[in-house]
């Protein structure tokens, strides 16, 4: 009984720090947004993941928000959904892209973090060079638009092929990536565990998603879903 009172108390004081040092901190690192695309583009004015993203940023009082993606040929820009400032920021791998998750890569960046020269980083049609210079990008754009307090910050989440809930889908290591560089790896593990459950409890489309998972994914590859 004791050792579980303990225990208890410890997990208290580690979320207590956890939530007062993001609270001072530049972002706020909410978790993956969606399971699949349900559109091509996926991140547009009027998309209902940005209408969704838009939403908590104006209910929690922020200005702006970002979606951290893995990079394709997209140039990330940044948009307005409504009031709201939509900044996007892609890693973009230097290796050439490979399917499927490396796991023996997960557990090494996970323990020891990602290596600075693995990535160059695209927001706005700008390619970085490190994390520094596209975050510094980053919070110049939301200055602009008024921004006080912590952005918040989501992984896009979505999968193209294959398992929706083991595969953490599109951004998920740069999320990690962020988190990490900005507050520790201890702060960064908190987030990511609790970034896994939060397109369950916020994600309205949940369960048509995940329900249809297989079918939107067919779609999305085969170009199906494009409405521009």
């Amino acid at each position: 009984m004791k050792k579980t009172v303990i225990f208890i108390i410890l997990v208290i004081i580690f979320v207590g720090y956890v939530h007062f040092t993001t609270a001072n901190g530049e972002f706020e690192p909410l978790g993956r947004l969606a399971f699949v695309k349900l559109a091509n583009p996926d991140m547009y004015p009027g998309h209902p993941h940005s209408r969704l993203l838009a939403e908590y940023a104006r209910s929690h009082g922020s200005k702006c928000a970002l979606v951290v993606h893995y990079g394709g040929s997209s140039n990330y820009r940044s948009y307005m959904e409504g009031d709201i400032l939509i900044l996007q920021l892609a890693y973009v791998e230097k290796k050439p892209y490979t399917p499927g998750i490396n796991w023996s890569e997960v557990w090494e960046e996970g323990i020891n973090g990602v290596p600075a020269d693995k990535w160059t980083y695209r927001s706005d049609g700008i390619e970085f060079q490190t994390l520094d210079e596209a975050l510094a990008y980053i919070r110049e754009r939301a200055r602009e638009n008024g921004q006080d307090g912590p952005i918040p910050l989501v992984y896009h989440g979505t999968v193209r092929e294959g398992d929706i809930v083991i595969n953490q889908g599109c951004g998920f290591p740069l999320y990690y990536h962020i988190i990490r560089s900005q507050y520790g790896p201890l702060v960064a593990y908190y987030y990511v565990i609790k970034g896994f459950f939060y397109p369950y409890i916020y994600n309205p489309y949940r369960n048509f998603e995940i329900k249809n998972a297989e079918a939107l994914q067919y779609y999305y590859t085969h170009n199906m879903l494009n409405y521009e």
